[in-house]
């Protein structure tokens, strides 16, 4: 069998772009907090991107998952703004892909940090796991 990350170069780049709606925004989840977009819907989006950044480079069966995020929320966007993240690969060790992570609103750099994601294949993941 192949390494499954052996077409995995750094600097390869990924993009996710999602506008803001208020169900993803703080105040939609929880009582009393403002509307602008939440840390964990961010986080999700720099996980987009940098899965993204990989898929087309697997072999075929194989994807990866999150295992670490080191991020940090910079500023508030309001409704309606543009939220792009991107993700570039910086590291690739043994089935682990290490990304540095951004997102910009248009208007500014609302969050950056790293995020880690790991190899996995999916029919074995989804025997000992029950996703699928």
């Amino acid at each position: 069998m192949t390494e499954p990350l052996e077409n995995i170069r750094v600097g390869m780049t990924g993009r996710n772009e999602v506008v803001v709606t208020r169900e993803l925004t703080v105040g939609a989840h929880v009582d009393g907090m403002p509307f602008v977009y939440g840390t964990p819907m961010m986080i999700l989006a720099m996980e987009i991107a940098s899965g993204q950044a990989v898929a087309g480079h697997l072999p075929p069966g194989w994807a990866t998952v999150g295992s670490e995020v080191n991020v940090r929320h910079l500023a508030p966007t309001p409704m309606g703004r543009t939220v792009v993240a991107t993700a570039r690969v910086i590291e690739v060790s043994g089935r682990s892909i290490l990304f540095a992570v951004e997102a910009h609103d248009g208007a500014r750099m609302i969050g950056e940090g790293s995020h880690r994601r790991g190899a996995v294949n999916l029919d074995s993941f989804a025997k000992r796991f029950g996703a699928g």
